[in-house]
């Protein structure tokens, strides 16, 4: 089961979205996380920004429109820890992420969802944002294997760390799967333990 969710890679049109600590508030505003599911949440991703913008927003840019990877710039996703930012910018179509840096817990949660977070240096970063920017019809490739970024402007090396890089290339990212896998290991351990079988002693 976790080779099928090994995740090598990602290909995709690409949106910029400049500006750094762009925190998970902005995100998804606290009044649209009371939800009992994340269905329905990429409506409301950037809602505040995207209003303020009155349509002078990427989201709201036509040529960003079918956009699967979003770049950003420095500490992207900081502040609260919610889980509902990623959810609701995968629900909004994006499945990749490239920045600056990203919050550590925003990372996190993009990982468990199969969203790869890589980052690249000052530099690279400025000559990707004016090639998407220039031409967003391009296609980008993220390369968690090489641990590369790919567009029109060249390649780059990218930065991921070495434990989440093995879970995407092993299909370990999704804890429930992994865990489902291990059901049989599970259960052969718990029949081993005396207080679960109705034994004291």
């Amino acid at each position: 089961m976790a080779n099928e969710k090994r995740i090598d890679g990602f290909t995709g049109r690409a949106a910029v979205l400049r500006g750094a600590d762009i925190d998970t508030d902005r995100i998804i505003p606290a009044r649209f996380m009371r939800c009992v599911t994340f269905d329905g949440l990429g409506e409301y991703a950037f809602h505040d920004d995207r209003a303020q913008a009155k349509g002078d927003h990427p989201l709201d840019d036509e040529r960003y429109e079918g956009a699967s990877i979003l770049v950003a710039g420095d500490n992207f996703g900081c502040g609260s820890s919610r889980e509902h930012a990623p959810q609701a910018l995968m629900r909004t179509g994006f499945r990749a992420f490239i920045a600056g840096s990203f919050a550590e817990i925003f990372a996190g949660n993009c990982t468990a969802l199969g969203l790869p977070c890589v980052t690249l240096e000052a530099g690279d970063l400025a000559s990707l944002m004016e090639s998407v920017e220039l031409d967003p019809s391009q296609e980008v490739a993220i390369d968690i294997e090489a641990r590369q970024v790919r567009c029109k402007a060249g390649t780059f090396e990218a930065g991921i760390r070495d434990g989440t890089r093995q879970q995407l290339l092993e299909g370990t990212w999704d804890a429930t799967a992994v865990l489902l896998e291990a059901g049989a290991t599970i259960e052969t351990a718990a029949e081993r333990v005396p207080y679960l079988n109705g034994f004291t002693g």
